[in-house]
């Protein structure tokens, strides 16, 4: 599978000075505080976010939180924890904005975190006036977050449709090498194990598996 990646995008210079849109998965475990208690997918989104701040680029990053409710933020939805705990690791101020949809402010190396994009409206139905809205943000679109690059979503799918370049971030090209390197050329016998509680988002997932392997192990709410 041949696909752009934000290296790429980066080696010929096109990202200097643009306005870069990260779909990263910060979508990390809090306890009842709201204190991070796992950090593993915001250190993981730190290089695909470094690299574009390297580059002189204006850094916008943002993610999902939990299950909000479209239009109803509540202050438990809130990536606060992440920015301070990105912050952090980025060794600089990552400042959090709210009602992102119709502009941000952001300069050339600089970043800002935007607030839980599955608050706003027509988010998870990827609506087309969203992802028009989306892909205006941004010159540069790179999906780093392989944990929901299977739902078409706003900022996952739609932004990439209308927005001048979509690419693929450091994380989400890994992944799609290391499926590449399974699937087309396995040593044998090839044995998946899938698991997982959301039964109706894998059955195709496990339907193309079973004529690719020779083994098919199912655990979790699928099992």
């Amino acid at each position: 599978m041949k696909v752009l990646r934000f290296a790429d995008v980066i080696a010929s210079g096109f990202a200097t000075g643009k306005r870069v849109f990260i779909r990263a998965d910060l979508n990390v475990p809090q306890d009842d505080a709201g204190n991070i208690t796992e950090d593993t997918r915001i250190r993981a989104s730190v290089p695909c976010i470094q690299m574009a701040l390297d580059a002189g680029a204006a850094v916008m990053v943002t993610s999902h939180l939990g299950r909000p409710t479209e239009g109803a933020f509540k202050p438990e939805d809130s990536l606060a924890p992440v920015a301070k705990r990105l912050g952090e690791l980025l060794g600089r101020e990552v400042p959090l904005v709210a009602n992102w949809v119709d502009g941000v402010d952001v300069k050339p190396g600089q970043i800002v975190l935007l607030e839980n994009c599955r608050v706003n409206v027509g988010e998870k139905k990827n609506a087309p006036e969203l992802a028009k809205k989306l892909a205006a943000l941004c010159d540069v679109f790179v999906h780093d977050a392989f944990g929901t690059a299977h739902r078409a979503e706003g900022t996952t799918y739609g932004i990439a449709q209308f927005a001048p370049i979509a690419c693929a971030g450091p994380l989400l090209a890994a992944e799609i090498d290391a499926i590449n390197k399974a699937l087309a050329n396995p040593k044998r016998p090839l044995v998946a194990i899938v698991a997982g509680s959301k039964v109706s988002s894998k059955l195709t997932i496990l339907q193309a598996l079973a004529k690719n392997v020779d083994q098919l192990i199912v655990g979790g709410g699928i099992a």
